[in-house]
């Protein structure tokens, strides 16, 4: 599943929906909020073990992300913040999608 909150505004996608169309909207989201390049901020929620914040962070590793976290009150689940300057909306997809791939069992916000 992908949250995204661009400018207050909650999008819920299912991988199982039209992941494209989600894409195709964030996209265009992006672009009428921001000017490019500018500094963004992902948010993912991971399980604390199996080094899934340590797959999160190797992927943003040499791009001089700010890379937060921050774990559950129980433990189990890290919440991962990472502020890094991108180039383009299609770049910001680019690593959604990355993460989504490479990364069991995240939960992009």
């Amino acid at each position: 599943m992908y949250l995204c909150n661009i400018k207050g505004r909650m999008n819920i996608m299912s991988q199982a929906n039209n992941p494209e169309a989600f894409y195709k909207k964030l996209k265009e989201q992006l672009q009428d909020t921001s000017l490019w390049p500018s500094e963004y901020l992902y948010k993912f929620i991971v399980p604390s073990k199996n080094g899934k914040v340590k797959e999160i962070e190797n992927i943003f590793d040499n791009m001089g992300a700010v890379i937060t976290t921050k774990k559950s009150k129980k433990g189990n689940y890290t919440s991962v913040s990472v502020n890094v300057r991108m180039k383009s909306p299609d770049l910001v997809i680019e690593k959604y999608k990355e993460v989504g791939e490479r990364v069991d069992g995240v939960i992009s916000l």
